[in-house]
């Protein structure tokens, strides 16, 4: 297994997280992934384990229920765990990126106190319905409504594509006030799934990441209280963007989990399959293939811990984090590629790791910002500096 990350500092703190994580995940996770990937089974007791080890709302702090880690910490922990099982790691971004951190950094106290603390020890789970059918890409063009009434407002439309949407017991939902005011008009809920008017109206059936699911959400005049509008009204569009930079920071490191499942997975066959009296691995072709894997590797790992770097010194990191998840993602789905290759016509079979590997990695140019998203994105910023 690819252990020496090339980490610039001698820290013996994430050191000792990694080897706890790793742990873990290769002895508790690892063993269950392919029964999860199988029969698109929730991995329950695995996230509740994630929760008990402070997984869950890694950088939350402590007095909300957090483990009060950096982002670094977290994107080397989001490895580890999607080196195990893309779908787990995916549960545990969503979790952490696009709920607990809104939350933290958006929340009144007493939201801190009422859905951050539970969602950051891992005693309920959250998820971040954003996209709707005609607006995944487009976020500013939104539809779902929020109507204001007595006492808060009344959500109604629809939501798309939403990971841990069946599970979840806490929403951040963004919705729009006025049509009229473009996204100006747009708002942060937090809503109860458990609300009258709330339901989970279809499961996408999905090419990988099966163990997770992925929902559309139907809000049928669901009402939410005025307290639980996160932020300030008008601000929904600000608090999704800055959201999924942070996002996509836990992307790309669930992208280097899988690709580094699948490079570690190739030099094993690598080093026992023999061909024409030899092993596989004296093939000038196969060192080629596992050289130009593991560098592609390397470099994605450094461009995201990067971008987590800068989120943990409080700069502005939205092109480093798009750059970390275009390569990132970019990377898995081409070192995924070529583990199959490498392992030839037992790649293409589910006995081995890699053929899932595959499936998983392709999702992780298309959520939280497709490739061309990402490419726009850093194109604005080199431009505008």
């Amino acid at each position: 297994m690819s252990t020496n990350y090339g980490w610039p500092e001698n820290d013996e703190s994430k050191k000792l997280l990694i080897e706890q994580v790793r742990s873990f995940a290769q002895s508790e996770i690892a063993p269950k992934a392919k029964e999860f990937d199988e029969t698109g089974r929730f991995p329950a007791e695995v996230v509740k384990q994630l929760g008990e080890m402070g997984l869950m709302g890694m950088m939350v702090p402590e007095e909300f229920g957090g483990a009060g880690m950096d982002a670094v910490s977290y994107a080397m922990a989001m490895e580890e765990v999607a080196a195990a099982c893309a779908s787990t790691a995916v549960i545990m971004s969503v979790n952490n990126s696009l709920v607990c951190w809104p939350l933290q950094a958006y929340g009144t106290e007493e939201q801190k106190k009422k859905f951050l603390t539970p969602l950051a020890r891992g005693e309920k789970l959250g998820c971040f319905a954003l996209s709707e059918p005609g607006h995944g890409s487009d976020p500013a063009g939104l539809k779902l409504q929020a109507i204001a009434t007595d006492g808060g407002y009344k959500l109604r439309g629809t939501k798309n594509w939403i990971t841990n949407g069946r599970e979840a017991d806490f929403a951040i939902v963004f919705a729009t006030v006025d049509k009229a005011l473009g996204h100006k008009g747009i708002c942060a809920f937090i809503v109860d799934t458990k609300a009258q008017g709330f339901q989970v109206s279809k499961l996408e059936d999905k090419l990988g990441i099966t163990a997770s699911s992925t929902a559309q959400l139907f809000f049928d005049d669901v009402f939410v209280p005025a307290d639980c509008l996160l932020g300030n009204v008008g601000q929904g569009l600000k608090i999704a963007l800055s959201t999924l930079d942070g996002g996509r920071i836990g992307i790309a490191s669930q992208a280097l989990g899988i690709a580094r499942c699948a490079l570690d997975a190739s030099k094993k066959f690598a080093m026992e399959r023999e061909q024409f009296g030899a092993k596989i691995a004296k093939l000038q072709a196969i060192q080629f293939f596992i050289a130009d894997m593991a560098t592609r590797l390397q470099a994605a790992r450094l461009l995201t811990w990067n971008a987590a770097r800068m989120k943990d010194l409080g700069l502005n990191y939205t092109k480093e984090a798009a750059m970390a998840k275009l390569a990132a993602s970019e990377a898995s789905v081409w070192i995924a590629n070529k583990a199959i290759q490498v392992h030839g016509g037992y790649g293409y079979t589910k006995e081995y790791v890699v053929e899932r590997n595959y499936r998983d990695s392709k999702i992780t140019e298309i959520y939280e910002g497709t490739s061309e998203i990402q490419r726009i994105v850093i194109a604005a910023q080199e431009m505008s500096g």
